[in-house]
């Protein structure tokens, strides 16, 4: 699925086009720098006259696993679900909220 990555203030914002999937049939599992999302879009397609049946929409198993620029508190991740779009808010890791980088001058 499509997904869409931001950096706001103190948290990470990832969001996934997953229409058509159930929330029952999503499986999310986060660690400190990555996150991975599975699921299966299931077939309900019906027999029309004559045992012929047409469909054009995609069914089966899918993944995808999206590394963080930066580590997160996986503890504390918040997922939604609405409209076909999963939106995880991942909240930053103490240590990079706090991380300074020093910069030469050249």
């Amino acid at each position: 699925p499509a997904a869409e990555l931001e950096e706001r203030g103190d948290n990470y914002h990832l969001r996934l086009e997953v229409p058509g999937i159930s929330k029952d049939d999503l499986d999310i599992q986060v660690t400190a720098q990555t996150v991975s999302i599975s699921g299966e879009r299931r077939s309900s397609t019906k027999t029309e006259e004559d045992g012929v049946t047409r469909s054009e929409f995609r069914y089966g198993s899918f993944s995808r696993s999206v590394t963080l620029p930066g580590r997160i508190d996986h503890q504390n991740v918040v997922a939604d679900y609405s409209d076909g779009v999963l939106s995880l808010t991942l909240p930053k890791a103490e240590e990079e909220k706090n991380k300074v980088v020093k910069v030469n001058v050249g």
